[in-house]
């Protein structure tokens, strides 16, 4: 028989990286979920997550500064990890632990902001943990975000910001909810690429709490969901 060279002839994880931000980069949707599905088909859709998908996003969301096809790429970035996060979840066996359908969230960039990947991303992550999303887009305004989660439920507001600017401009947000008096029993999570450098500058402009990366959104949203609950039991 002829001897198995499959470990031999595959191509460098390095090198797997480079050609799926390069496909990325080109908006060619196919080509990465083609890369994507070969290189799961030897390691599983969940490795492809850990050493693939997660270091590209956060290679492309740090290299995005406004270029021609700025937003191609992360539109196009956004729709591989939700089509790998379908075909993760179709998988036989996936959902023999499937979590119960979650509360309705609101997510949005923040006003003056139109960095999208991130918040997709979190979207996508969150949708897939069974929570109802309510996706603003980007620039939205303090008001906007409150009258949405008082019209559906949502007793988080998740808020993407990617320079220190728009961080800021988390602050009137954070009034708004104060000033109707919703402190507490609607919880405010932060998230974008200032966050990440900047220590404390979640509780500067009034966040809640933040996550790392979008993996780890889900768990920041149930934790703060949580705290919504527990502070309504307070004030009642």
């Amino acid at each position: 028989m002829p001897r198995d060279t499959s470990k031999q002839t595959e191509p460098a994880l390095t090198d797997v990286r480079q050609s799926l931000v390069a496909l990325i980069k080109q908006a060619d949707r196919a080509g990465a979920n083609a890369l994507l599905d070969a290189w799961a088909a030897r390691h599983g859709y969940e490795e492809v997550f850990k050493v693939l998908l997660e270091p590209a996003l956060i290679g492309i969301g740090e290299s995005i500064t406004g270029e021609k096809h700025t937003l191609a790429q992360a539109y196009v970035a956004a729709k591989v990890a939700e089509d790998m996060l379908t075909r993760a979840v179709n998988q036989p066996g996936a959902n023999a632990y499937a979590e119960p359908e979650k509360g309705p969230v609101v997510l949005g960039n923040a006003e003056g902001d139109f960095h999208a990947l991130g918040r997709r991303m979190v979207a996508t992550m969150l949708r897939s943990k069974g929570w109802l999303v309510h996706d603003l887009g980007n620039d939205v305004p303090p008001e906007e975000f409150v009258d949405q989660a008082l019209a559906t439920g949502a007793r988080v507001i998740g808020v993407s910001a990617m320079t220190m600017t728009t961080a800021q401009g988390i602050r009137a947000l954070r009034q708004e909810l104060d000033t109707r008096g919703l402190t507490g029993r609607m919880q405010l999570a932060v998230g974008g690429a200032v966050f990440l450098v900047m220590p404390g500058l979640v509780e500067e402009v009034g966040g809640d709490g933040t996550a790392s990366n979008m993996f780890a959104a889900p768990g920041l949203f149930e934790r703060l969901w949580q705290a919504s609950l527990q502070a309504e039991t307070i004030h009642a």
